[in-house]
């Protein structure tokens, strides 16, 4: 069996249950997008690092039977999880492959489109996969990403002290571990560099109040990111808990706005 390859929050049972509500609430944003992009029935997309496969399981029912999904992730326990949930689905049109993007071929060609969400902020170099990608996407495709361009928007209102070095704590040990979180531009440049016209460029940040949908996406972050970060002994117990006391309190007070981190949304198509 091949060793586990984990990643930045992990592989276990809470990350997985954590990017289920991750994708749940950006769902509406993404279908939207995927629908502007002109993925539909018969579509062939190629879903890059597919996690768990929430994305490639409503990739799978948009394109349909006529369709195909690839999926490609280097973690054999989310490959395991999401071949699971699409067959539960009932899905037959799609391919789940374990694989690293740093080392390893695409198992694909003539896609129509390729989704990648939160990949190109991890990898040791953008560059590489996004030739990767160019390589597989059809004259007239297109490749969608949605990546940060400014993570520091993350920020409660009133601003908390706590939450600002929260913020810089996790850039820096996204920094040390080979990623860039605001990768963004370096993204549509390197679009561009590899015949790419992009189609859209539109910033993605929410303002939101203790109970709305999308509060739960930076609240689990902050939640799993802390308690890994202790586990491994990066940060000491008495600050985590003043970042998750600051964060309780302010969750208390309804007047509390919270401004997510800034995602750009890249629509970009494959010049003939």
């Amino acid at each position: 069996m091949t060793a586990e390859r984990t990643y930045f929050l992990g592989t276990h049972d809470d990350e997985l249950e954590r990017l289920g509500i991750q994708h749940s609430v950006w769902r509406p944003t993404v279908l939207e997008c995927w629908r502007r992009a002109g993925i539909g029935p018969g579509s062939k997309v190629l879903d890059v690092g597919a996690g768990p496969g929430f994305a490639a399981a409503d990739l799978a029912e948009i394109v349909g039977p006529a369709g195909r999904v690839v999926a490609v992730e280097r973690s054999a326990r989310f490959v395991e999880a999401g071949r699971a949930m699409l067959a539960g689905r009932g899905h037959a049109n799609f391919e789940y492959h374990e694989l690293d993007l740093m080392t390893d071929a695409l198992p694909a060609g003539g896609m129509d489109a390729s989704w990648c969400r939160w990949v190109a902020c991890f990898v040791a170099s953008p560059a590489l996969l996004l030739d990767k990608i160019a390589a597989v996407i059809r004259p007239g495709g297109v490749a969608i990403f949605h990546e940060y361009v400014e993570y520091d928007t993350l920020r409660l209102l009133p601003e908390g002290p706590r939450l600002s070095e929260f913020v810089r704590q996790v850039e820096h040990g996204w920094r040390e571990a080979g990623g860039e979180p605001n990768v963004a531009p370096a993204v549509v440049k390197l679009l561009q560099e590899r015949g790419f016209s992009v189609r859209d460029a539109i910033p993605r940040v929410f303002c939101v109040r203790p109970g709305d949908a999308m509060w739960r996406w930076p609240a689990t972050f902050i939640d799993i990111h802390l308690r890994h970060q202790l586990e491994l002994g990066r940060i000491e117990a008495a600050w985590a808990g003043s970042v998750r006391a600051e964060f309780a309190a302010a969750g208390q007070q309804a007047a509390t706005l919270l401004v997510t981190p800034m995602v750009l949304e890249i629509v970009a198509e494959k010049r003939r």
